[in-house]
């Protein structure tokens, strides 16, 4: 059983500070600035890059997934109102004879 000044020191201290953290692991791993691009130092002149495995992996994923996309856009078939609307609209006009490409005949002279 804790004592009278135990429990109202205890009832004092926000419930913030004495929650238990379980997620925290220290302070985050910090690397330090070389001042290179990505880390890599530069190459001495004739000298040539040498890739890592996973680069062509990650080129032809990005690339293929791009080209794939571009393709199926293209092809994407025209779900659209106006394209349906257009189609019931002929096929209600023909349905009750009527021509549905304008032709242009002579117009009344507009009033002023």
């Amino acid at each position: 059983m804790l004592s009278a000044a135990a429990r109202s020191a205890r009832a004092r201290v926000p419930r913030c500070i004495t929650g238990r953290r379980y997620a925290s692991h220290g302070a985050p791993h910090y690397n330090e600035p070389s001042g290179n691009l990505f880390g890599e130092k530069p190459l001495k002149p004739g000298e040539k890059r040498v890739k890592e495995p996973w680069e062509n992996i990650w080129y032809v994923g990005m690339y293929g997934s791009m080209a794939v996309a571009a393709v199926l856009l293209y092809y994407k078939p025209d779900t659209s109102i106006q394209t349906w609307a257009l189609k019931e609209a002929r096929r209600r006009m023909e349905e009750r004879g009527e021509a549905f490409e304008y032709k242009p005949g002579t117009t009344p002279p507009a009033s002023s």
